[in-house]
């Protein structure tokens, strides 16, 4: 591949947004002059957004997993039944015009739980200026998939004082990804290009096999492979699919799997991963290993992302297909 196929394909230039990610994580938690949140004894957090900004709030339930703050992720129009006033609903659409984003929002009229809002101005702008519920205007950075470090370090800015994020963790973060884009970027297209290694070897239909607390990174793989190289995905946690998706390695097919691991995935995890591959080398099944970096949590998952995306955009590219236009959701989009 050459970085005109990149120009030819990619139409509205997706992969150089990707290329600015670090600076953009960098400036939206280090310069941005965003006012603190300092909400007092918040026992649950509910993180509500679809797509793109669902998977900040995968990624920042994983983050608070080993706290004691309860975290939701809510994907939909229904806030849990638990939400009462220790608890903190963030809502997030970088259009601003998710119809399900809204719906969680318009809970705060009768809800005695505190609201946040992020979007890049739209509807819920308009409503939280209207209902003087707090709110965040961040830009899009190309498109909702593309503005996630734009989001996740906005909102780990905003919550610095309530998400116990250090910031030396941040910067290991902001410095993994200089480093990851060197390798993984437009301006490498040799065999060394992790991101472009692994989208050769992307065909039919993937199954993406992944660790419990890797599963933000597994589930945005899979939705961004369907909405850039417009693919067949499925994504499975490993330890449940040991006990009923293993069976259907059994017949030949097209699906091609691909293990996303963590160095220091729980000892019963890691056994799991050898086991698993012991099956495949043994029925000559050929599958892809990607490997998190060593670091934070946060670390991990923004790096893991990052390698991901890219080779989603990779695939796109590879097939003849424009990244960016996702037709499909807009008809969805226009009936609702």
């Amino acid at each position: 591949m050459k970085i005109s196929d990149m120009q030819r394909y990619d139409s509205s230039k997706m992969y150089e947004a990707y290329d600015r990610w670090p600076e953009i994580a960098q400036e939206n938690y280090f310069s941005q002059d965003l006012e603190k949140i300092q909400f007092k004894n918040m026992e649950h957090i509910v993180f509500a957004g679809v797509g793109g900004s669902g998977t900040i709030g995968d990624v920042i339930s994983s983050i608070l997993s080993k706290t004691n703050i309860h975290v939701n992720v809510v994907k939909g129009y229904l806030l849990p039944k638990t939400v009462d006033r220790n608890t903190l609903v963030i809502t997030t659409s970088v259009s601003g015009n998710s119809k399900e984003a809204l719906t969680i929002l318009q809970n705060s009229k009768k809800s005695n739980a505190k609201f946040l809002a992020f979007s890049s101005g739209g509807k819920m702008k308009k409503y939280t200026v209207k209902n003087k519920i707090c709110h965040y205007e961040i830009p899009e950075i190309h498109s909702p998939r593309a503005s996630f470090p734009c989001y996740l370090y906005s909102i780990l800015n905003v919550l610095g004082d309530i998400i116990p994020v250090k910031k030396q963790d941040v910067r290991e973060s902001i410095s993994l990804l200089m480093k990851t884009r060197k390798e993984i970027s437009s301006t490498n297209m040799t065999n060394s290009n992790r991101a472009l290694s692994l989208a050769k070897w992307i065909s039919g239909f993937p199954v993406i096999y992944y660790p419990w607390g890797l599963h933000s990174a597994a589930i945005r793989f899979k939705n961004s492979l369907q909405e850039n190289a417009k693919m067949h995905v499925f994504a499975e946690d490993i330890i449940e699919s040991s006990h009923n998706g293993i069976v259907a390695w059994e017949k030949k097919s097209k699906i091609k799997p691909i293990l996303i691991t963590g160095r220091d995935d729980y000892i019963k995890t890691k056994e799991r991963w050898r086991v698993v591959k012991e099956f495949f080398n043994l029925n000559k099944i050929q599958y892809k290993e990607v490997n998190s970096p060593n670091g934070s949590i946060l670390t991990k998952l923004v790096n893991l992302i990052y390698l991901l995306d890219y080779s989603s955009i990779y695939s796109a590219v590879l097939s003849k297909t424009d990244p960016t236009p996702v037709k499909p959701i807009e008809f969805i989009k226009s009936r609702i």
